[in-house]
């Protein structure tokens, strides 16, 4: 019999694996609930299982910065989150020019800021988030003409 602990969706489980005939049953170890782990200490969580809490959290994100006052992305190129975090700030407003590697917004991901540059010359016509508003790797930020 083996004891692991596994991480799903942000919560923590003990488990313990016995083998019977050559094939492993997983049976759930008691416990009082959930464990929760120290962000400062790796997840033990696979891979495979950060995908699967993406999906969930998809469906709120474009309530989100309509909430929180954010403008509706117009015609265009859109110009994608690269990974999720938190809008620091954004730099362009609806009809602002800007060049290639202008500073459209600082996107805060793992306690760094990432300042999400112009991919081309152009126009803002929409801008999809607001300050303060969480997102998602490829949720849409800024669209550009």
């Amino acid at each position: 019999m083996k004891q692991y602990r596994i991480t799903v969706n942000g919560h923590s489980y003990d488990v313990q694996v016995d083998e019977m005939n050559g094939a492993p049953v997983v049976s759930p170890a008691p416990a009082a609930g959930p464990v929760r782990v120290p962000v400062s200490q790796p997840a033990a969580a696979a891979p495979q299982e950060t995908p699967a809490a993406a999906p969930e959290t998809k469906p709120e994100t474009p309530e989100k910065p309509a909430e929180a006052g954010a403008g509706k992305l117009g015609e265009g190129e859109v110009v994608k989150a690269p990974m999720p975090g938190t809008i620091l700030d954004v730099r362009v407003n609806p009809g602002d020019t800007v060049k290639r590697g202008d500073i459209l917004c600082i996107l805060e991901a793992m306690k760094m800021e990432n300042e999400i540059q112009s991919p081309r010359d152009g126009r803002v016509t929409g801008v999809a988030v607001a300050k303060g508003s969480t997102v998602n790797a490829g949720d849409n930020l800024v669209s550009l003409l």
